[in-house]
């Protein structure tokens, strides 16, 4: 069973019908205008501008919620880079998630939020010192640490049985693409499993007397769609849990599961996940006569992706080999398909015609910025025209830039009718005040 499945009914049948699993929970079509969260999305752009990001609070809480009933027991620990926002962070924190860091910028959202600093852990491949110092004066709960350096400058600077987990690098294949691959050989995540450095690197958190080893963890990739890779993640670490000789409290085994982009994209089995994995780790802790360490999941895509729609304005339209539908917007609020050629559906709001395929690109000075390719149009799509692309609430305010000197748009949350802003539009005089 998918996580599309286990989330509740909205009972919506409105024609003509959107993608399937690619909206928020309940956007639907009114005339020719999209719904979301109950607001039209012609009056977001009118009242907030474009480029605009739509994020649908029911939608993320809805998500989070099924995370947490379909695995019981489970620590369900929120991928704070996914959407880092300290509104989003509030309601991760009401909905009994916890929540990942990897800086002492994301902690700063974290604590702007209030969120419980029992339930942050902070983790990274690269943790400067201030990123140390801040995680150690906020007290978060868990540091997962990434290299020998790391271990010995954590050690330096804790004063009390600082909590660490160990981030292990099991050689398991995500098959998924090799910039988002994290779990294999030859990359900079972790502690290889298959070197020995991950048990080197238990030995040496147990030398530190200022830290105290609680777990490990491990993360195989993003958009993963197999929950096999995960069992066999679990199979991995189970037989380091039985050979490191210490007691292995937790195993964190992250997160990565797949949110559906396109049409007939498949969502991540979150019911077969839980049933599973956990089976593979009781099996295998019995095997290897250990406890049973209390598991971690990290979703974040999983969580917002799907919840999250940007809307664009066309700016122009040329014809040449192909059909080009320039927008105000691009690479600089949507890297994704430049760094690793993600693709997305796009809508035409406000009207209907006979489609045809276009090339969706951005305003800014690169060949390669491009939103989206051979999607189908109106034939007559012009300047003005209203776009809306789906999927866009994961990574898209977190890798936002100001290439070109483009002022970053902003989050607008949306529920039950009422939008308000959480992140507001960036300006150029918040531009001006960097300069000296």
């Amino acid at each position: 069973m998918t996580l599309a499945e286990l989330l509740p009914s909205t009972g919506c049948s409105t024609e003509p019908v959107l993608e399937d699993g690619l909206w928020p929970d309940g956007t639907r079509i009114a005339g020719q205008d999209l719904v979301i969260g109950g607001v039209p999305a012609t009056q977001l752009a009118a009242r907030f501008g474009t480029p605009c990001q739509v994020l649908d609070e029911r939608t993320v809480r809805t998500r989070a919620r099924a995370f947490r009933a379909a695995l019981p027991g489970v620590e369900v620990v929120f991928a704070g880079k996914s959407l880092p926002c300290p509104e989003v962070y509030r309601w991760m924190a009401q909905e009994g998630l916890s929540l990942d860091v990897s800086s002492a910028g994301e902690l700063a959202l974290a604590r702007a939020a209030g969120f419980p600093a029992a339930r942050i852990v902070m983790h990274g491949n690269v943790k400067t010192a201030e990123d140390l110092k801040a995680a150690l004066e906020h007290g978060v709960s868990r540091i997962v640490v990434d290299s020998f350096d790391e271990i010995a400058q954590l050690g330096a600077l804790a004063t009390r049985g600082q909590e660490v987990m160990v981030r292990v690098t099991p050689g398991v294949d995500a098959h998924t693409h090799a910039k988002i691959a994290t779990g294999v050989e030859d990359q900079k995540f972790g502690f290889s499993l298959a070197s020995g450095a991950a048990l080197e690197a238990i030995l040496r958190v147990a030398e530190q007397p200022s830290l105290t080893l609680v777990g490990l963890h491990c993360h195989i990739g993003s958009q993963v769609k197999h929950v096999a890779s995960y069992e066999e993640a679990v199979r991995r670490m189970a037989g380091l849990i039985a050979s490191c000789g210490t007691r292995i409290e937790q195993l964190d085994l992250g997160g990565g599961f797949c949110a559906p982009y396109l049409k007939g994209d498949t969502d991540f089995d979150l019911a077969g996940f839980a049933h599973r994995v956990q089976g593979a780790l009781n099996y295998e802790c019995a095997l290897h006569r250990v406890p049973l360490p209390r598991l971690l999941v990290e979703p974040g895509r999983a969580i917002v992706a799907n919840a999250g729609v940007t809307l664009y304005r066309v700016c122009a339209v040329k014809e040449s080999t192909r059909t080009f539908v320039a927008v105000d917007g691009g690479m600089s609020d949507n890297p994704r398909p430049a760094l690793y050629g993600v693709k997305y559906a796009v809508r035409l709001v406000g009207r209907g015609g006979k489609a045809k395929p276009v090339t969706v690109v951005g305003r800014h000075c690169e060949a390669g910025d491009v939103l989206a390719e051979d999607v189908l149009l109106p034939g007559d799509v012009h300047a003005g025209d209203l776009l809306a692309v789906p999927a866009t609430g994961a990574y898209h305010h977190a890798l936002a830039s100001n290439y070109n000197q483009v002022c970053r748009p902003p989050v607008i949350a949306v529920s039950d009718g009422v939008a308000r802003p959480i992140v507001r539009r960036e300006t150029e005089e918040d531009l001006l005040r960097r300069y000296v």
